[in-house]
């Protein structure tokens, strides 16, 4: 072992293990690992940073603009509400069409997109036929990621793979739909395994009622009148700062001269004697508030618990969650100013299976975090229009660009054909194909650029540097020959699976494009010492780095469906543990008669 392989392993150490830690995100931990190579001279300042030029990195972040152009244009929410028209209330149907839909969908467009898409419709459908959501999005995410195995551009490490193969120069690369036989197999098994067994494992959480109902705890809520010497008079509810320092949630005020009307708390108005606050808190604290700030109960309106208010038909209640790319990740509600901001109050936050509702201005949202919130219909019809937050219902196609939906279609279906004939390689097709989004007016620039999910664009340009330093300093030849003379002596098949099982728990503790990059080379390098067959080896990899089923943090999918599904961390190895053994054995069983070992 060389010096050289000493710091490249001790660069993949260190990088795994701020990636277990989560201390630092994704892109920063691989923004670190190419410095670090840099610094060491493992790789020259020109190949680390070539990774921002890669074909593969392109490719990336023109699948997000397209997947962008289908979301604006409603083709993804047409397809949304076929599936609800078909699926009727029978629990199985529903559970294969949810799998079918989101499944093909990812096999053409961003995974994560495909789920934000259909999460709102498979929420509607289960309010509709009174099915416990935890039964249906758990399928829904694993789908998308079994789906995503169909084609090149479905998933992130299908596009790295096929990127390293041909890096090597005298190993073919993979075709677009050199995917498909084993993205149909796992497909099909994900989703007879959900159908016979899987669903019976999930829990039976968060009635699909109502919304409120999916809040296992509930606060009080109570109205209180303003004293004629209240020291809250003139001032506004911001001003009066009662919930940082009362505990006190103002949902909205009914003004004392104008009987009837109701503004929301986050308006300038300026209080007076006799407007009565909706307050929504402990009980504690609206009794010791009541006395320290001259709010006086009003009589038919006692403190009991939390529930909506059928009268109130200017106000109405609505689930929103933390959208993948949302600017807000890390803040709380007060640094966001979310009451001015959106006009909305926040009841509730659902954060790591725990429901809040004291202090909640003090909460840091986190991805996936879902929020109840309450307000007028405009202002959440306004909210649903924010990129950073995503409402759990279906939104009206008025608000898509259904007019450019043929456009979309067109575009995809051109950009497939290109590629089908080999006329232009797979990057530059889909750079024309987002390009042409912008063109057609289907998106606007800045929204193309939004689309992209700049997290997974520098995490993969960070860490391919890392892949090309393995090679280059002979460590992936080091870690291939220890891994055969470990098992080679029971057939490439067994070193096939164990690097399998390898890339399989890597990607449940980090990025699946970070686990490909540093499998891939290991698995090449593995095929050439036992003389077999690299593109087999290298399908095992792309199918194990979309195993993530273990843990809610395996990947974003997960984290997505984990606060409206009400799950808890155990429910995925439950319920995941025995689809990863099905698959482990699928693949073994079928992959050499597709891919033959040599």
């Amino acid at each position: 072992m060389t010096i050289d392989n000493i710091l490249v392993l001790g660069i993949l150490a260190g990088a795994v293990v701020l990636f277990v830690s989560e201390k630092l995100r994704v892109d920063v931990v691989a923004m670190i690992v190419l410095v670090a190579l840099v610094v060491t001279g493992l790789i020259t300042a020109e190949e680390a940073f070539s990774g921002f030029a890669s074909p593969a990195v392109i490719t990336v972040w023109a699948v997000f603009i397209v997947s962008g152009g289908l979301t604006r244009s409603g083709v993804a929410d047409l397809i949304a509400l076929q599936m609800m028209r078909l699926a009727g209330r029978d629990k199985v149907r529903l559970t294969v069409l949810i799998m079918v839909t989101v499944g093909t969908m990812s096999a053409f467009m961003n995974n994560i997109g495909a789920v934000a898409i259909l999460l709102p419709a498979v929420m509607s459908v289960a309010r509709e036929t009174d099915i416990p959501p935890s039964k249906l999005l758990i399928p829904l995410a694993w789908a998308s990621l079994l789906g995503g195995n169909m084609t090149m551009i479905g998933t992130p490490p299908n596009i790295l793979a096929s990127s390293i193969l041909e890096s090597y120069g005298d190993i073919e690369p993979f075709s677009f739909f050199d995917f498909l036989p084993m993205g149909l197999v796992v497909l099909t098994a994900g989703t007879l395994y959900m159908v016979f067994v899987g669903r019976r494992l999930l829990p039976r959480r968060t009635p699909g009622g109502g919304l409120a109902d999916s809040y296992p705890v509930q606060e009080y809520l109570t109205e209180a009148r303003v004293a004629d010497d209240s020291p809250l008079v003139g001032k506004t509810v911001r001003e009066a700062h009662l919930e940082s320092r009362h505990g006190l949630n103002v949902i909205h005020i009914h003004l004392c001269c104008q009987e009837g009307e109701a503004v929301s708390a986050m308006t300038d108005h300026r209080l007076e004697p006799g407007d009565e606050l909706h307050l929504e808190a402990a009980a504690d604290a609206i009794l010791a508030a009541g006395e320290a700030l001259g709010l006086v109960p009003v009589p038919d309106r006692p403190i009991q618990p939390w529930e909506p208010e059928p009268d109130r038909a200017a106000f109405e209640l609505a689930e929103v969650i933390l959208a993948p790319s949302s600017r807000y990740q890390g803040k709380t509600l007060r640094q966001i100013d979310f009451r001015a901001r959106f006009g909305l109050a926040v009841l509730a936050i659902r954060q790591e299976g725990k429901t809040l509702f004291a202090r909640l201005g003090d909460v840091a949202l986190d991805f996936g975090d879902s929020l109840l919130v309450q307000g007028s219909v405009d202002k959440i019809n306004l909210l649903r229009r924010e990129r950073d937050f995503l409402l759990l219902d279906m939104p009206p196609l008025e608000t898509r660009r259904t007019r450019k939906a043929p456009v979309a279609v067109a575009i995809l279906l051109g950009v497939l054909v290109v590629v089908m004939a080999g006329w232009l390689p797979v990057s530059a097709a889909m750079f024309i194909g987002a390009l042409l989004m912008v063109l057609t007016g289907t998106l606007t620039m800045d929204e193309a650029y939004r689309s992209i999910e700049w997290k997974s664009v520098f995490l993969i340009a960070g860490m391919l540097p890392l892949g090309l330093a393995m090679e280059k300093t002979g460590t992936a030849q080091l870690l291939a020959g220890q891994i055969v003379s470990l098992v080679g002596a029971w057939g490439p098949l067994a070193v096939m699976m164990g690097i399998y099982l390898m890339s399989g728990l890597l990607t449940e503790v980090m990025s699946n494009a970070a686990a490909t990059v540093l499998a891939v080379p290991i698995a090449i390098d593995s095929a050439r010492i036992l003389g077999a067959n690299p593109h087999a080896f290298v399908m095992a990899i792309v199918i194990a780095a979309s195993t993530s089923f273990l843990m809610p943090i395996g990947h974003q999918v997960n984290v997505l469906v984990f606060g409206p599904g009400g799950y808890r961390f155990a429910d995925y190895t439950k319920v995941g543990l025995w689809l990863n053994l099905i698959l482990f054995v699928l693949t073994a069983l079928i992959l050499p008669l597709i891919w033959p070992l040599y």
